[in-house]
């Protein structure tokens, strides 16, 4: 195996038993850092230290992610301008998070047989966030008595 001291110089290929006997002299740990090389490559070392560091580099790796979510914004087939203004800046505010956006327009009773004004309400809505950054996953289209659309952030 190729060991590594604890001070980072290279050892070159050194016997299995040598190298445990040069660990247990330097009270440290032997530890086999990548075990799938043609000859695996091992460290003396802390390991209580090493698994400390690994577990902080994970946690600090994954503070930074992004994790996406759906965001569901429900409206009606009758939806008044200034509603719909609000609903379209909510719908861009999500988006710029980098987040998908589920838009269901809701049909009620005697509404499902004006079905085409809901899927008309859908397809503007993609009309009016077209130069967004938006990226249509889901067309428009009929789940029961609802007309859902979903979109996404373009990458």
């Amino acid at each position: 195996m190729l060991l590594i001291d604890e001070k980072g110089q290279n050892h070159g290929v050194v016997e299995t038993s040598k190298a445990i006997q040069m660990a247990y002299d330097a009270d440290l740990d032997l530890v086999l850092v990548s075990p799938n090389q043609e000859t695996p490559v091992a460290k003396i070392l802390n390991y209580g230290k090493y698994k400390y560091e690994l577990e902080k580099r994970a946690k600090e790796a994954k503070k930074k992610q992004h994790t996406v979510e759906v965001k569901e914004v429900k409206i009606r087939y009758k939806i008044d301008t200034h509603d719909y203004q609000v609903r379209i800046k909510n719908i861009q505010k999500f988006i710029s998070q980098g987040n998908k956006v589920k838009i269901v327009v809701m049909l009620r009773g005697r509404e499902m047989q004006h079905s085409n004004l809901a899927f008309d309400l859908a397809n503007r809505f993609l009309t009016d966030l077209d130069g967004s950054g938006i990226m249509v996953e889901k067309k428009p289209q009929l789940e029961g008595r609802n007309v859902t659309l979903y979109i996404a952030p373009q990458n």
